[in-house]
């Protein structure tokens, strides 16, 4: 056992080198005035402009259009044929709190405890976690990092992936992650009874109850004593949720538990909630609609929930629910680290009914809206951050190349350990001496 332990801890040694030595050998970003002239600029609210220019000054979009000064001495790239997008935003990551997931020590998404809503993934965020500029080459600029685990398990915080800390990627929203109790089996190997089954969740719903309680008391005491009702962070966390001044992520997804989510939402008054997951949304797209809560659903690469429900369920439920009147943004699957598929998630719901603009809006300006940041993301227009991709066609398809990324006015350098190996063996050396005859 000490002999594996060494090995696995060598291998981990050896890795996190590799990561390591390719970080820092990459090249940096650079923060520029630019011109990107000759596009087809995808602006997303303000429908299409060909032949267009736009123009970044100061971190900033300063013009859009086809007929843009631009200011003297200002960089220019000509984008003849390409494509300019916003920056893709991924609802549901583990971004930057999980780098090897058979090595406890790289992950940080995680944390002890069913009750801990004051951990905040923010704090937890390794800023060059390999997966970032992976992520980042493909479009994907703007990510949720959420944690997971335990019933309350924590705060999300939405990310920049560009900075040198958590502070500088912090992009301006955080959500307290609720993991509604659920009503059914975990899995095949779940050999409960039905009754057993019942009773876990029972006792789970009433657990969320009293901590609500308790936390609607803190809050009231909280009030009446200006900040004196004794130091109980977990209570305290929920303090803002419980005043409607921060948003609740509330993960439900058979149809069941997501009837039962909206129940409890409508009699404990939560005033900003998003439902996630919602892998059975379509069952109960109607319910969802007349409750007026939006949702966050993916991933839409995924098998369906029931044996006997058709192979494409998961990949028209965006659409589905689109359909019935319901708010839609689309993530990727926190936990395997390939966020940048983003745009295939929302490409296959395309392809299974949602229209393409409401698609593209689901991971652009809809997550902007739900996380509050839709006067900084999510859009191409003046006075929005620079935050921009330029590629070759339309991003939901794989042939499609980006070339360039920007993120507050910083031009990404479009390197990642993927595409170093890829350099590294495309035209590779044998790496052994030939021996003389």
């Amino acid at each position: 056992m000490k002999g594996l332990q060494t090995i696995i801890g060598l291998a981990t040694a050896i890795v996190c080198g590799v990561v390591m030595h390719t970080q820092a050998q990459s090249p940096k970003g650079k923060y520029v005035n630019v011109a990107l002239t000759n596009a087809t600029i995808e602006t997303v609210t303000k429908g299409t402009i060909q032949n267009g220019t736009v123009v970044i000054t100061d971190g900033k979009i300063s013009a859009v259009g086809t007929n843009v000064s631009i200011p003297a001495g200002t960089e220019i790239i000509d984008c003849k044929g390409k494509f300019i997008y916003p920056g893709m935003i991924d609802a549901g990551t583990n971004l930057g709190l999980n780098e090897i997931s058979a090595v406890a020590r790289t992950t940080d998404f995680n944390e002890i405890g069913e009750v801990i809503p004051q951990m905040k993934a923010l704090t937890a965020v390794n800023p060059n976690a390999s997966a970032i500029p992976v992520t980042r080459v493909s479009g994907v600029t703007t990510a949720l990092t959420i944690p997971t685990g335990g019933m309350l398990s924590g705060t999300a915080a939405l990310i920049n992936l560009h900075g040198y800390t958590p502070d500088q990627m912090y992009a301006g929203f955080e959500g307290i992650v609720l993991n509604f109790p659920n009503t059914g089996r975990r899995g095949f190997f779940d050999r409960r009874t039905d009754d057993d089954i019942k009773k876990a969740s029972e006792k789970a719903l009433a657990s969320l109850n009293d901590v609500w309680d308790k936390a609607t008391q803190y809050h009231k005491l909280d009030s009446a004593t200006k900040s004196k009702a004794g130091y109980y962070p977990e209570l305290q966390a929920l303090v803002p949720v419980i005043r409607g001044e921060q948003t609740l992520l509330v993960e439900a997804n058979t149809s069941k538990d997501i009837q039962a989510a909206l129940k409890w939402v409508k009699e404990k008054k939560v005033k900003k909630v998003i439902l996630t997951g919602v892998a059975e949304g379509w069952r109960v797209a109607d319910e969802i609609a007349k409750a007026g809560i939006p949702v966050i659903t993916g991933g839409v690469l995924e098998l369906p929930t029931r044996d006997y429900d058709r192979y494409d369920k998961a990949y028209a439920n965006a659409g589905l629910l689109k359909k019935a009147g319901v708010k839609v943004a689309i993530k990727s699957e926190s936990g395997n680290n390939n966020y940048r598929n983003l745009p295939y998630h929302a490409g296959f719901a395309v392809a299974y009914g949602m229209n393409r603009e409401d698609a593209l809006k689901a991971i652009t300006i809809v997550p902007a809206e739900l996380f509050g940041v839709a006067e900084k993301l999510g859009s191409i227009e003046v006075g929005k951050s620079a935050t921009l991709f330029i590629c070759t066609g339309d991003p939901f398809e794989t042939k499609t190349n980006v070339s360039h990324v920007f993120i507050d006015g910083w031009q990404m350098p479009m390197v990642s350990r993927q595409t170093e190996l890829y350099d590294e063996f495309l035209k590779r050396d044998p790496g052994v001496s030939k021996t003389k005859k």
